[in-house]
C-alpha cells in the first residue's frame, strides 16, 4: 500500500471545510519537545494519534480505535479498557503495518482524522483544555495546525480521561 501524504491530508483539509493547516517546520521534529520549540508552543499542544485494537468478544475479533492524547501523556491502557468494559488484556496498541492498513497513514505522522478507514475516535480530556494544538501532518516531516474546537467538531471524539495527564495511576 501507498502511503498517504500530507498532500492528501491537506486535500481532505480543504475538501471539507475544515479550518486547519499542513505546517512543514524548518527543524527536525522527532520528538514531542522537539516539535514544540519548532512550533513555539507548549509541550502539550502537540498531540498524537494512536491505534489501538480493542477486543470485544465479537466474532469480528479487535476493533480499532483512534486515541487523540497530549503528546507528552501515556496513555493509560487500564483507562482505556475500563472506556470499553473490557480488561486490560484486550487492549492492544496497533503494530505499524495495521496502522497503515486501517488509517493510510504511518505511524510517526498519523493525523488525527482524514484516514482511508472511518474508526471511532476517543480524545483525552487534557487535549480539551488547549486552544490551538499540533497534530500528525501525515508524515514524519510535517504537522498540522488546528484549534480544539474544530479537532473536536471534525473528529467527533469522545472526550476521556485516559492519561496520566488526568491524575490517573499508571
Amino acid at each position: 500500500m501507498t502511503p498517504r501524504t500530507p498532500a492528501d491530508l491537506q486535500h481532505y483539509i480543504t475538501a471539507h471545510g475544515i479550518t486547519a493547516e499542513v505546517v512543514f517546520p524548518a527543524q527536525e521534529t522527532p520528538t514531542v519537545p522537539a516539535a514544540a520549540a519548532a512550533m513555539g508552543c507548549e509541550p502539550d499542544q502537540i498531540i498524537k494519534s494512536v491505534l489501538f485494537l480493542v477486543e470485544d468478544g465479537t466474532s469480528s475479533g479487535r476493533r480499532p480505535v483512534l486515541v487523540i492524547a497530549c503528546g507528552t501523556a501515556r496513555i493509560d491502557y487500564k483507562a482505556l479498557a475500563a472506556h470499553f468494559g473490557v480488561s486490560r488484556k484486550k487492549v492492544r496498541l496497533a503494530p505499524p503495518h495495521v496502522v497503515l492498513e486501517t488509517l493510510g497513514y504511518p505511524a510517526g505522522g498519523v493525523p488525527p482524522f482524514g484516514h482511508i478507514t472511518p474508526v471511532p475516535v476517543l480524545m483525552d480530556e487534557a487535549v480539551t483544555r488547549q486552544a490551538v494544538v499540533y497534530g500528525g501532518g501525515g508524515d514524519d516531516r510535517s504537522l498540522m495546525r488546528l484549534t480544539v474546537d474544530e479537532l473536536r467538531r471534525v473528529t467527533r471524539a469522545a472526550a476521556v480521561a485516559v492519561s496520566e495527564e488526568n491524575g490517573l495511576p499508571l
